[in-house]
């Protein structure tokens, strides 16, 4: 890794304090891990991070995450921040019959456009990947970089990276940029980061999951693995992911109803970023039952116009995409 005297200023980078790390460590661990995520473990091979979550034995999801693989027997897992002690507490029940430790990663999350991700990427002698969900590593430092969808919307910044340092080599930057501009893209991509408070609440296809490469359904049993299947091949999931905007700046708290015009809840916000224009970005899990017209929306009386999420609400193997990052 090339050393600085100074700090490094990034004017275009922010730390991602709203997401954190779990390592997860030893000799079982991809089993470990394959009995408990709706990925397919071994597709997170060191060059795709993918897309996952874990489950009640009810299908409810217990975290949405990302899993990169460190090294052999190390997977760093990507969670809100606010789901790393519950996360690791609910895990710790099945770590008795495996050879693994679960720890708290000493490191920090950084969310970069590309006039910064390539100075990180030199700065830490990684290869910027560019293909979305594919990851790169430096041979002899712990520092990973993930190629993110491109932003949709008007006002995109294009590709985004997120940069995973050890604590130590973070403290050596000089990060400048807004973290709520990279929440905002991820709300106008439909990528929901599910937090303490909203564990158990949600089947996976009911925050799009499967439309984004976070299900393999190629894969064998895992935690919540039936319920998840059934909803998926009988077609029972009664609420989805949509995207919106809502007249106000300031964004609805998680879990605030949708409402018609009429006073009916149909769903609740599960994420929200500030727009432009005094807007806020909002994804809210809404029913899917066609109503006899189509209402007005609100949120805590202001108005909520829906907009088109930037993929189709189809099944999306992560199989596929793995081929397409490393092919």
């Amino acid at each position: 890794m090339t050393t600085h005297a100074s700090p490094v200023t990034l004017s275009a980078t922010a730390t991602l304090e709203h997401l954190a790390a779990l390592d997860i460590r030893g000799d079982d661990a991809e089993g470990f891990l394959q009995g408990q995520t709706s990925a397919q473990v071994n597709l997170a091979d060191g060059h795709f991070a993918a897309l996952t979550c874990f489950c009640t034995p009810k299908g409810r999801m217990l975290a949405s995450g990302q899993l990169a693989r460190m090294g052999e027997g190390h997977y760093r897992l990507i969670v809100h921040a606010s789901l790393i002690e519950p996360l690791m507490a609910h895990l710790k029940k099945f770590a008795p019959f495996y050879k693994v430790s679960l720890d708290a990663a000493d490191a920090v999350l950084l969310g970069a456009s590309r006039r910064d991700a390539e100075t990180l990427a030199d700065t830490f002698g990684l290869a910027l990947p560019t293909t979305a969900w594919q990851q790169s590593q430096a041979d002899s430092d712990a520092a990973i970089a993930v190629c993110y969808p491109e932003e949709s919307g008007a006002n995109s910044n294009g590709w985004r990276w997120l940069f995973i340092l050890p604590a130590a080599e973070a403290e050596k930057l000089d990060c400048r940029g807004d973290a709520a501009r990279w929440q905002l893209a991820d709300v106008r991509r439909g990528l929901v980061w599910l937090d303490a408070d909203q564990q158990d609440s949600y089947l996976p296809q009911m925050l799009n999951w499967e439309a984004l490469g976070g299900i393999s359904f190629k894969k064998g049993c895992y935690t919540g693995q039936e319920v998840v299947a059934r909803a998926h091949f009988r077609g029972q999931v009664k609420k989805r992911l949509s995207l919106g905007y809502l007249d106000a700046a300031t964004p609805p708290a998680n879990g605030a109803g949708v409402t018609t015009d009429e006073g009916k809840n149909i769903g609740e916000v599960v994420a929200s970023a500030p727009a432009e224009n005094d807007q806020t970005a909002v994804l809210a899990v809404l029913n899917t039952r066609p109503l006899e017209k189509e209402p007005a929306l609100a949120i805590e009386d202001a108005t909520l116009t829906l907009a088109e999420l930037p993929y189709a609400i189809e099944r999306v193997d992560p199989e596929d995409l793995a081929s397409g990052v490393t092919a």
